[in-house]
């Protein structure tokens, strides 16, 4: 069984970075795909950035050029990296799991997300 661990949260100033990490287990191959979503207090959640068994990757407009997604398949654990923080980004991030994703073009439907981490917040300050 799956099974996602986030970590990294926590609060930052605006314009500043934060990492988080999703470390997966539970699953014998390395190309899995990846998806971030992001849930504010009273908002719905969205899908951020995806990473493609293939490596292949997507952004939403609002954090393209500020988000990077990347693995690290020796240490079976995916990253996103978050620059120009905004109080906007503020959110629950969490990753979710997805056993054959490839060429990412858009966020992937979620009856495709096969496990859900639990979340890491980040909290963006002014």
């Amino acid at each position: 069984q799956v099974q996602l661990v986030e970590s990294g949260g926590g609060s930052v100033q605006v314009g500043g970075s934060v990492r988080i990490s999703c470390a997966v287990s539970g699953y014998r191959w390395q190309s899995y795909c990846i998806t971030w979503f992001r849930q504010a207090p009273g908002k719905e959640r969205e899908g951020v950035a995806v990473i493609g068994g293939d490596d292949s990757t997507f952004y939403i407009g609002s954090v393209k050029g500020r988000f990077s997604v990347s693995r690290d398949s020796a240490k079976n654990t995916v990253y996103l990296d978050m620059n120009n923080l905004q109080p906007e980004d503020t959110a629950v991030y969490s990753c979710a799991f997805a056993s054959s994703v490839l060429n990412v073009r858009n966020i992937p439907p979620v009856g495709l997300f096969g496990a859900w981490g639990k979340g890491t917040q980040v909290t963006v300050s002014s």
